[in-house]
Parts: C-alpha cells; structure tokens; sequence
C-alpha cells in the first residue's frame, strides 16, 4: 500500500464532532444512492490510474509535493460545509481560520503589519501584486529575469503593463548589471525578484536588488512561490541564506501553501507590506456584506468566490506544524535540500554527466555528457524516458545557452540544451537518493 489511508477512521470522528455543532436544527435525511455512488466511484479510482505516481518518492520530476494527511482530512472534513471566503456570510468560520494562518505566514517573513489573504494559487496571488504595483506606478515597465516564472509576463500583458526580460548570469540568477542598465532608463516601476526559480531553484540576489532600490526607487515584489518556506530552513548556502533573509525588506510578496507548504492544489497567499493598498480593492457589494462589520476576505481580494476549503486546510497543517525554525516542517524543508545536494554530488562524480548549478534549494539540474549540445538534449531524454520505465520519473528543462557555456567545453550548435531535472521536495526523499542513484548511474 502507496497511498495513506489509516488516518481515514479519523475523519469519521471529525463529522461526529462537526455534527454536535448542528444538533439543534431540525432532523434533515438527505437519500444518497449508495450503489451509484460506489459504481461511480471505482470507475474514478481506475479512470485516476492514468496518473504518475506523484505521491511517492519515485515520482522525483516536477514541484508536485503530496500534501499532508492533516490538509487532506480538515479539507475533505470542510467539504461538509462548503464554506465560501469570500463573505463572512458565506464562511465564517473558515475565514477566521485564513485570517490567522496568513498571519502566521507574514510573521514567517517578519512581518506584524500587512495585508494579506489566500488565493486560487500563485497565478492569481503574482497578479494580485503587479496589479496593486500597476496602480502605485501606471504605466510603468515590470521586469523579471529569463528564468523567472512565466506568469509575469503574461500578466503584465494582462494588465496592460509594458514588461521586460532580464538576462541570468551563469547561475540562472538575475543579472545585476543587466538590471541595472534596464533602471538607469527610468521607467521601470516593479522588479520581480525570484526566490526559488522554477527551473533550477535559482534564487536571486535579493540583497544586491534591495540596494539598486535604494538607488532608483522601484517598487519590489519577491516571487517567493517555489522558496518562500525556505526562510526556515537552516542548512542553506550563505548566499541563499542572505537572499532569503532580506524577503520581508519586499513591498510584496507571493508564496505558495501548495507546493512545500503540504496543501492540495490550490492554495496560494500574497501579502503586502503597506495594509493602505487594500483602498485599491474597495467596493460595494451590499447584498453579499450584510451579516458583519468585520473585515471580508472579498474586501482586499480580486477573487470573489473561493474555496474556504483550503484555508482551513492550511490552518490545520500549521496548527499541527508550526512555522519555526528547527521545528518539524522545517527540518522536513532541509531533508528535501539535502536529498538533493547528495544526489547531486553523486552525479557530479560520475564522468558520465555534466553539471553546474549547484542547488540552492531542492532543485537539481544535471545533463549527460555529449559532445555537441544537440546531443545531450537527445540523450537526456532518453534517459528521462529509460528512468521512467523502471518507475523513475524525473523532468527535462531548457536552459539557455549562456547559463552552460563557461562550465562545459561542448559545441554549440543550437541556443538552447535540455537538461535532466529533479524536485527532491519530499522529506523523505532523504532515504530515497540511493536508490535513485543506482538507477540513473547503474
């Protein structure tokens, strides 16, 4: 047995408990089609076999990290209610809930005052902040490095904001001077910075960007959907370390519950530093705020209907794991890092491979040894496509030329080289490395 199914007999405890909160209403049978339901739902289970095996440590592709046994019981224990968090009409209880764990992530970055709330997932919690720095700076560029996610772009086109791409340097990080020679023109109004790209786990030089601030006056959001948690962590490299430390010196920042945060999709947050942006989000909505004088989600959130599902998932898992340092959560962070830096150190020894990027996080890029960067892109998918059949599942990335080409003595006949590339984000997968390294290097 693969999937966890022993905390099931809980749940059932959970209802019986929610149910006392109901005893006073008048009796309400509702019919249920058992032999539908069941009929129905085997053909799902077999239907869902067309799945990679995302929970196991053997699934080490991409950032699809399985969440925890409490997110999934207190999600499907809310599903009873259905609450929406939007309106406090719609959800009060689970609003109280968001309230309290987005607290609980800003205090994670340092912060006491903000404004915050949950989103549909990290699309949604980016727009959110380039739409607030839309209206501090209208009509000015946003700009974010080539290896930043590819949401910002998009919406800034969205949004109808002009954006630019800035170039890495040989650590798939932003390119300071790059930078640099976008701000002297004057007419950049955001920089996104990067904490933990999605292709490498590369994390910008936060410390570096905050100084060029000081200089040209932007306004700075800190991407921080993949490496946000990582603030916890205690075994990061110097760099990263600092990098990350300096998150909440951001005016925004965005980071994921759903990727190391143990949440099913989807769950994202976004967080302001000035709580005076929420008058970008006034309305009037008469016939939805009736029931309360207090605070509605809906109120400083573009979404309106929305899961409240997933905040009382998220606030269950860090009732159960605290964001602290040294804490269980945390020390689950750096077994995934150290996962990773032992499989790396693998690869990196064996003179079958190439590699450069050293993971900042729990991300791990290696690529086969070939002469011509055409020929490692084939080789490593067929690698990708062998490791698979001996239940292996890894990811390929396209790096461009500049981030390779002062590591490896190839030829380069195309602009771009496909790379292997590994999300060790399990805890777990820690006690998984052997085994995975016997099948890439046997």
């Amino acid at each position: 047995m693969t999937l966890e199914t022993q905390s099931l007999t809980i749940l059932y405890d959970a209802l019986e408990r929610l149910e006392q909160g109901f005893k006073d209403l008048p009796a309400h049978d509702v019919d249920v089609d058992m032999d539908g339901l069941r009929t129905v739902m085997l053909e799902v289970a077999e239907k869902m076999h067309d799945n990679y095996p995302y929970h196991h440590p053997m699934y080490a592709g991409q950032m699809l990290k399985p969440p925890h046994s409490i997110a999934r019981l207190a999600y499907m224990l809310s599903m009873w209610i259905n609450p929406n968090n939007h309106a406090l009409d719609g959800g009060r209880a689970s609003s109280a809930m968001e309230k309290e764990a987005v607290v609980g992530i800003a205090k994670m970055f340092g912060w006491e005052a903000h404004l915050g709330h949950l989103c549909g997932g990290g699309t949604i919690a980016n727009m959110e902040a380039l739409w607030v720095s839309g209206k501090l700076n209208p009509g000015k560029k946003i700009v974010a490095s080539e290896q930043a996610h590819y949401t910002h772009n998009r919406l800034s086109a969205v949004l109808n904001l002009p954006f630019q791409t800035i170039a890495c340097d040989a650590r798939a990080r932003m390119d300071l001077n790059a930078l640099e020679d976008a701000l002297k023109k004057g007419d950049v109004g955001t920089v996104v910075a990067t904490m933990g790209t999605t292709a490498a786990g590369a994390v910008d030089p936060l410390s570096d960007i905050l100084d060029l601030q000081a200089k040209y006056n932007f306004r700075l959001h800190a991407d921080a959907a993949y490496g946000g948690y990582f603030v916890l962590a205690g075994n990061l490299d110097a760099d990263t370390r600092l990098a990350l430390d300096r998150i909440g010196e951001a005016d925004s920042i965005v980071v994921d519950p759903h990727k190391h945060g143990l949440q099913p999709y989807g769950c994202g947050c976004v967080l302001f530093k000035d709580p005076t942006v929420g008058k970008f989000y006034k309305h009037d909505s008469p016939y939805t705020y009736f029931s309360s004088a207090e605070l509605h989600l809906g109120e400083i959130s573009l979404e309106c209907s929305r899961a409240g599902a997933s905040a009382v998932a998220l606030w269950a898992t860090m009732r159960m794991f605290p964001l602290k340092r040294g804490g269980q959560f945390a020390q689950d962070l750096e077994n995934g890092r150290k996962a990773a830096i032992s499989l790396f150190e693998k690869i990196q020894g064996d003179s079958r491979f190439l590699t450069a990027l050293r993971p900042e996080l729990d991300i791990i890029i290696w690529a086969p040894l070939a002469g011509k960067a055409s020929e490692i892109s084939h080789r490593a998918k067929e690698i990708f496509e062998s490791a698979a059949r001996e239940n292996l599942h890894l990811a390929v990335a396209s790096f461009p030329k500049a981030t390779f080409e002062s590591a490896w003595d190839i030829e380069w006949d195309q602009e771009q080289v496909a790379c292997l590339r590994s999300c060790l984000m399990k805890a777990e997968h820690l006690d998984w490395v052997e085994r995975i390294g016997g099948i890439l290097m046997p």
